[in-house]
């Protein structure tokens, strides 16, 4: 072994700085510097290799799959601080409202819907929390399935298209942005599937835990009823088909089609007269923050893999995964239970810029589907973020759940849509054609 033993020492020593709490780009940043230095003083570093950096930091910002982030960003701050979501909770809600989990099932069916349109798991969250939490507790709903089904499904915008994790995945992986979508749609819609049976038979079962609403809170006339349908749940579905159905028929990139998404957020917001500058500047200043957050943590990684790759470490660690006894097998479970427990920790964009280095150029050599490799990264990024006792979801539900919720009841909701998700992960193990269906489908030529 020549100097890959700094290349180890430079890898824990960021781990260990980064549990410490310090901030994930600048914990890149300074662990670099410190080896770096190092590795010149024993003659393991040459410093022009840092020539590289500019040529690198002005392809990432010249990369036009990227420039779809704050597009995406922006449209689901729009609905989000304008109140359209909210008003497509409540509707929901009064249509599925007799039957037993009927609110249950429309934060599900909303989630998804949100997902399909914002991408942003933290928004998502935090509105049916503030939402539909306190009303399916005054109802007599269990604690634990009212923030279990809303940690859940408001998570699910970590995997269903256009979420932020595939498009940072698709720029690691190499891989077309729309063939991830794509790939990652019915894993998504069967994910959202798997809660709803579950709320089913749970209410069946137990009418106790998820009763129907009374009717004095879902009596309105079929006229009101159908405009109101009209006004709040129509217009997100259009949008819906007007961004995902440009991306999967080849009309707009997804750079483009977030685009058309962001103004079309606007012209909703503007029908519904909740379009003004305070609500442009809002949503502005949170795309600002997420888009600047991903490339400072970018820019850092990127300095980071340089002097990583020059003490030898990239070689080192790829070489150990492809010659894991097992082949193909044991990389596969190794590289699900480190991008696991990566994730318990720490935020999806850093989980992509720290691990997915490593462990692309390994499934390259064994020659693993890229795409599908992709998706099942994601679901399994998904399930660690409703994992006690630090997925990230369920302090976001936290922050505004009422008092009446503990922090255990929280952490206790998370467990069995933890398990439906394992199950639908294996699932997509086992059947890689739940990704590559779609994928392929849209490869064939039209006659």
């Amino acid at each position: 072994m020549g100097f890959e033993w700094l290349a180890i020492a430079m890898f824990v020593g960021f781990f260990f700085i980064l549990i410490s709490g310090y901030p994930v780009a600048f914990s890149f940043a300074g662990t670099a510097i410190v080896f770096g230095a190092i590795g010149w003083l024993v003659g393991a570093f040459d410093p022009s290799r840092l020539l590289l950096l500019p040529n690198n930091w002005f392809g990432t910002m010249s990369n036009f799959t990227l420039l779809a982030i704050p597009f995406f960003v922006f449209l689901g701050a729009v609905l989000e601080k304008s109140g359209l979501a909210e008003e497509l909770l409540e509707t929901i809600g009064i249509l599925l409202g007799s039957l037993r989990g009927g609110v249950a099932l429309a934060v599900i069916f909303v989630g998804t819907l949100l997902a399909a349109t914002t991408g942003v798991v933290a928004a998502t969250v935090i509105v049916m929390g503030m939402l539909s939490l306190p009303v399916m507790l005054r109802y007599g709903y269990d604690k634990q399935l009212a923030a279990g089904v809303i940690v859940a499904a408001g998570t699910l915008a970590q995997l269903i298209p256009p979420s932020l994790v595939l498009l940072v995945l698709s720029d690691q992986l190499g891989v077309s942005v729309g063939d991830l979508f794509l790939g990652a749609l019915i894993p998504g819609l069967m994910l959202a599937v798997a809660y709803a049976l579950y709320v089913l038979v749970l209410a069946f079962f137990k009418p106790s835990v998820a009763p129907a609403l009374p009717l004095e809170s879902r009596q309105i006339g079929k006229a009101a009823l159908a405009q109101q349908v009209l006004k709040a749940v129509v217009p997100p579905l259009l949008l819906i088909f007007a961004v995902l159905g440009s991306i999967f028929f080849g009309i707009a990139t997804p750079t483009e089609a977030g685009a058309v998404g962001a103004v079309g957020a606007c012209v909703l917001a503007a029908l519904n007269r909740k379009l003004d500058w305070m609500l442009i500047r809002s949503a502005g200043h949170s795309t600002a923050v997420v888009t600047a957050v991903v490339l400072t943590i970018l820019f850092c990684s990127s300095f980071f893999a340089v002097v990583f790759d020059s003490l030898g470490g990239k070689i080192l660690i790829v070489n150990l995964l492809v010659n894991l006894p097992g082949g193909k097998i044991a990389f596969l479970i190794v590289g699900n239970i480190v991008i696991f427990i990566l994730g318990v920790f720490l935020e999806f964009i850093e989980i992509c810029f720290i691990a997915m280095p490593l462990l692309v150029p390994a499934a390259q050599q064994l020659g693993i589907d890229m795409v599908w490799f992709g998706v099942v990264m994601a679901i399994n990024l998904q399930t660690a973020f409703i994992s006690p006792p630090v997925g990230f979801s369920l302090f976001y539900l936290q922050s505004v759940a009422p008092k009446e919720v503990r922090t255990i009841d929280i952490h206790k909701s998370a467990l069995p849509f933890m398990v439906l998700q394992i199950v639908v992960l294996l699932l997509v193990m086992l059947f890689p054609q739940t990704v590559r269906w779609l994928v392929d489908l849209s490869a064939k030529p039209v006659l």
